[in-house]
């Protein structure tokens, strides 16, 4: 008889009331914009303070210096040719996923709708959209900038920093840097983006990027590439992609 009680006072009472005493949440998770722990949107200008030669200058071919390249992609970055590049339409090959946030410029980072995050960069005018939730690639051929599913990572107790983890597969094969470093189509791009708010001339953009490639690296390949935040697009000048 008390059982039978207990089943119909619970019928009765409202979803609201059993959420609110610990019960099943009412509704779905908020969408990724909405529970964003850290602001990544605004115009942000690279702060070349490390490979400035590599970066800023197209280094020579056969230069591999930092890079863990095997004997495979040293004999496939030995072939590099930049007019046969551009004759081909292939000026974008060191503009894709693994390598376009180092590419020195200013980055472009809005909201496209709740659950995807938009950058576009200034140099090869590239844009990049990175997916919060399941996510499947689309049907059809690999492109420069893949296919990226990103997720906030919010350190629990005792510890400092949130982060947005990013993963890219299905991308073209392309250059590492624009003289012929190659990474091919299996590679997968690690990113973490953090946003130091109080150092001194930020807010700062942090996103350390790993490339994973089993075709031509011998390790994951790690770069950390600096940010500062502008504040407005007034200085914005997208330039297309340039194989020299």
């Amino acid at each position: 008889m008390f059982a039978g009680t207990l089943l119909a006072f619970l019928l009765l009472v409202p979803s609201t009331v059993l959420a609110q005493r610990g019960g099943p949440p009412a509704g779905p998770p908020p969408a990724a914009q909405a529970a964003a722990p850290i602001d990544l949107t605004g115009y942000w200008e690279s702060y070349v303070n490390e490979d400035w030669l590599l970066r800023m200058v197209t280094p020579r071919k056969g230069d591999y210096q930092t890079l863990p390249l095997n004997a495979e992609g040293r004999k496939a970055g030995d072939t590099w040719d930049p007019d046969k590049d551009t004759a081909a339409g292939l000026q974008c090959k060191s503009y894709g996923a693994a390598a376009v946030m180092r590419v020195p410029g200013r980055i472009h980072i809005t909201w496209q709708d709740p659950n995807t995050l938009r950058i576009e960069t200034e140099a090869g005018t590239q844009t990049r959209l990175l997916h919060f939730g399941a996510s499947q690639p689309p049907a059809g051929e690999p492109t420069w900038q893949g296919h990226s599913v990103a997720r906030w990572m919010i350190p629990g107790r005792g510890r400092q920093g949130t982060t947005l983890k990013a993963v890219t597969n299905h991308m073209r094969a392309g250059y590492l840097r624009k003289n012929g470093v190659p990474y091919s189509a299996d590679a997968v791009v690690t990113e973490y983006f953090n946003v130091l708010s109080e150092a001194a001339g930020g807010p700062w953009l942090v996103v350390t990027n790993i490339v994973d490639d089993p075709q031509y690296l011998t390790q994951p390949f790690a770069t950390s590439t600096h940010f500062r935040k502008l504040s407005d697009g007034s200085a914005w000048k997208p330039v297309p992609c340039t194989a020299k």
